[in-house]
């Protein structure tokens, strides 16, 4: 049906759904007034770059009036920011995993109440390459754990549960034929490893613990790139668990910076 999917037989027994993050719920908004059109989201870490993102999406689609600024959303909450142009959602998810999983659970639930359909949701961000020019952009095919698996584990009650961390690969693919139309980024798909730390996590030296070699760092990445892997960062496992788990059809590109 395209629908997006909540697999939480409690919603159904509520009165009242209230999205704390995001400054919506279901009687204080007419969420499918609101939203019930959007086809596409966009989510990043900084609220700063979704912003711009929101009014380079409205120029792009001829939507600014000159001058005009986009007005945030979730503006009542202080955890994320919320934007919108035309059919386009652009909101921001903080850094890690917890911090994009609490956003995306209200966020799914929100467009389940508000009866999109058939929406795609994009990760937009930055993130650290291996092996690759700077300037790239990484289309991920598989988001990986530290060791290298397609997996995101999460510990629900006193279970680890395991989840898979497939993403759309026809989506993949559709981008990556849209970056070679833009010669100044290179475009490729590869894993994307995704860690729950910055420092010791991705291998680096300068944090305040570090309990490595600079020769284990480099054997570590050295392996981690014959598995595949072509960056680094801190959300895509549970971004990939949660799209696929709901029928969202889900993709994250990431500009290499380093």
């Amino acid at each position: 049906s395209g629908l997006v999917l909540v697999k939480n037989p409690h919603l159904d027994l509520m009165e009242e759904d209230v999205l704390y993050h995001l400054d919506l719920g279901t009687k204080t908004h007419n969420l499918p007034a609101m939203f019930g059109d959007i086809k596409f989201v966009c989510v990043g870490g900084s609220p700063n770059r979704m912003r711009a993102f929101a009014q380079f999406m409205r120029r792009e689609l001829g939507l600014a009036a000159a001058g005009e600024d986009v007005a945030d959303i979730c503006a009542g909450s202080d955890r994320y920011a919320m934007y919108r142009a035309g059919p386009v959602l652009s909101i921001s998810h903080g850094m890690g995993i917890p911090s994009i999983s609490i956003m995306l659970h209200e966020l799914i639930k929100l467009l389940h109440h508000a009866k999109c359909r058939d929406v795609t949701i994009i990760r937009i961000g930055t993130s650290g390459g291996l092996g690759i020019e700077a300037g790239s952009v990484v289309i991920t095919d598989t988001a990986v754990d530290s060791s290298f698996q397609p997996r995101f584990e999460q510990v629900v009650l006193d279970d680890v549960v395991v989840r898979s961390t497939e993403l759309d690969k026809d989506l993949a693919e559709e981008l990556l034929a849209c970056g070679r139309d833009i010669p100044d980024f290179p475009t490729l798909i590869g894993h994307t490893m995704c860690t729950y730390d910055f420092y010791e996590g991705q291998g680096r030296l300068d944090g305040a613990l570090c309990s490595f070699s600079s020769e284990k760092k480099l054997e570590y990445l050295r392996r981690a790139y014959e598995a595949g892997v072509r960056n680094i960062e801190m959300e895509s496992t549970a971004f990939a668990a949660l799209c696929g788990l709901c029928g969202l059809k889900g993709e994250s590109c990431c500009f290499h910076l380093l």
